[in-house]
């Protein structure tokens, strides 16, 4: 006599319903995630003035062109030198 399996009684497949259960919770969570940032963008982050963000802007850009005016030096310098050296021993 063959014994016959039946599936298990509890260990149901996914269903329609369950993936659209889990399609809604997922964006729940993201409307949820998007409601928490705006409220901490609006009521928690301190914006500088417009004073600040001038100021910031200034030091930035006369720091960038510092450090470019000492990269371009460097390059110029090393340039010369490699130049001398290749030179000398040709």
């Amino acid at each position: 006599m063959a014994e016959h399996w039946s599936p298990k009684p509890k260990a149901g497949s996914s269903t329609l319903s369950t993936r659209a259960l889990g399609v809604n919770i997922m964006f729940l969570r993201i409307k949820n995630a998007l409601v928490v940032t705006v409220d901490e963008l609006v009521h928690k982050v301190t914006w500088p003035t417009w004073e600040e963000l001038q100021s910031s802007a200034v030091i930035t850009l006369v720091t960038s062109l510092i450090f470019a005016l000492i990269v371009f030096v460097m390059d110029s310098v090393f340039k010369n030198l490699f130049e001398i050296f290749y030179e000398l021993f040709q």
